[in-house]
């Protein structure tokens, strides 16, 4: 089966398979949104069935919600779990202390509040995310949709006392509507280039009348799993400063790869 994969999805798939040793049985589990994200909720999924690995997962979207109810994990609500023990998700972005740019799946606030409520957070991706600054991924804002395009404005405004290269800001846009998040907000995505100072950014564009929360996350992400096409695996610890390197073999009938939602 590991033939009809691209290079991509081979990298998606081992580092997922590698971050779910992370979960043991008993935990309470953040799961992610994305197609990087997917990958994982299937791996729990086939160690729920299979295994016996008993865990309630809460997602961080309707989308992720359905897969890991189809896969056979139990769903709870956040509320219920009051904390979790660890949360895994994709990244748009990742610098090297493992600050990040997320919500191009357009679920940044969710994703924002479960990985915060979490002792730990693993970011799931492959190599080209990595960046030496933040920035050249389009960094989305949730705003309420009353006036969303003051809202905008105010951010360009904002934006020219930052240490960024660009300050436009675009509507995110379904075909010909805005893009709806699962709280009924809208999305900016904002150009910037390059960020200087991300913790900065993240705390000054939160003060912006109408805005919900932004896609940088700054001390929040403990662990990166970085897989490659080739089966590699690495995976570094921000805390502990480390960085383990291994390898996992593809399963050619591993049914992980039937009607996988991308």
């Amino acid at each position: 089966m590991s033939g009809e994969l691209s290079p991509i999805d081979k990298a998606k798939y081992v580092a997922a398979k590698r971050a779910v040793d992370f979960v043991e049985d008993g935990m309470r589990v953040g799961l992610g949104t994305g197609s990087t994200a997917a990958w994982m909720v299937r791996c729990l999924g086939e160690m729920v069935r299979e295994d016996g690995l008993r865990i309630k997962g809460v997602p961080t979207s309707t989308r992720t919600a359905e897969l890991a109810r189809d896969v056979g994990i139990e769903v709870i609500s956040l509320d219920e779990a009051k904390w979790l023990d660890v949360t895994i998700d994709g990244a748009d972005e990742f610098d090297g202390d493992l600050n990040l740019i997320k919500g191009g799946g357009g679920a940044l606030l969710q994703e924002k509040i479960v990985a915060t409520a979490s002792d730990q957070m693993i970011v799931i991706t492959d190599a080209s995310k990595e960046v030496e600054h933040l920035g050249s991924f389009p960094l989305p804002i949730e705003v309420i949709p009353f006036g969303w395009q003051t809202s905008k404005s105010l951010v360009e405004e904002m934006l020219i006392s930052m240490d960024v290269l660009g300050r436009d800001a675009t509507l995110r846009m379904n075909g010909d509507h805005p893009y709806v998040t699962d709280e009924g907000n809208h999305i900016l995505d904002l150009h910037l280039g390059r960020i200087g100072n991300a913790r900065q950014l993240s705390l000054v564009l939160n003060q912006v009348p109408g805005v919900v929360e932004n896609g940088l996350f700054v001390d929040i992400c403990d662990v990166v799993v970085l897989g490659y096409g080739d089966g590699r695996v690495e995976t570094r610890d921000i805390n502990e400063g480390t960085v383990q390197e291994d390898r996992l073999d593809f399963v050619e009938s591993d049914n992980l790869f039937t009607d996988m939602m991308d």
